[in-house]
Parts: C-alpha cells; structure tokens; sequence
C-alpha cells in the first residue's frame, strides 16, 4: 500500500468517525436524557449517565480530529503511521464505545473497558513520536 493510500484510508476513518461522533453527540444533548427517562432512570442517574455520554463523545471527536491530522502529516514511516491510526481507532471503540453501552444499557459493567481504550489512545500518542524519530528516507 502507498503513501496516499495509506493516507486515503485513515480520512475515510477520520470522516466516518467524526460523522458518528457528531451524530452520537447530537443524540446525548437531544435525545438522551429523554431516552433514560423512559427507561425509567432516576434524575441522578440520569444526570451521570449523561456525563459519562458526553466524555465519550467528546473524546470520540477529539480523536477524530487526531485521525484527520494523521492523514495530513507528510512524513513519516507508513507502518507508524498505520499502528498510530488502528490504536486511535480502536481507542474510540473501547473507550467511547464502552461509555455509550454503559449508558444506554445502564450497565456500568461496561466501564471496566473505558480504560483499555484509553491505554490504547497512550499508546497510540507514543507512538505518534516515531513519526518523527523515523522519518522516511525520502523526507530527509
């Protein structure tokens, strides 16, 4: 795979995920406290559930934006920026994913996952260094 597709895959991922995160952050400010209402959810339930909603959407768009940036870097070694892109990724799954099932299922069971996506974005950033520490041969 080149350069440009490599970079063409990681803005489609960066659009796709930017475009959940809008809609999933649009629903959390309009539809949700509704939603777990009719769920039968107390007013303090609610009101930490929709917290932990927002954390995830909010850190569901950051990375989004981390993705969109990834793809816009001209340098770097094509297998870095590859790993960086999937930990970012499945960052988003387990950290953010795990927040929305929490809360929509009310489960907070589903909470003992948010850290694995976290430690997947740490690693994610680490590895954003090797970006710079390996740049291609041709970016020199």
């Amino acid at each position: 795979m080149n350069k440009n597709s490599l970079q063409k895959r990681i803005l489609v991922a960066a659009a796709i995920c930017g475009a959940l995160g809008v809609l999933i952050g649009a629903f959390g400010a309009h539809g949700l406290a509704g939603f777990l209402e009719s769920r039968g959810l107390d007013a303090e339930t609610i009101a930490k559930r929709s917290d932990q909603f927002d954390v995830g959407a909010r850190y569901h768009l950051v990375h989004a934006v981390v993705l969109l940036s990834l793809a816009a870097v001209p340098f770097g070694a094509d297998r870095i920026r590859r790993v960086a892109s999937w930990l970012f990724l499945l960052g988003i799954v387990f950290f953010s994913g795990s927040l929305y099932l929490l809360v929509v299922f009310n489960v907070p069971k589903f909470g003992a996952v948010t850290p694995i996506g976290g430690l997947l974005w740490i690693f994610g950033w680490i590895t954003l260094l090797g970006l710079v520490k390996n740049r291609d041969v041709s970016d020199r």
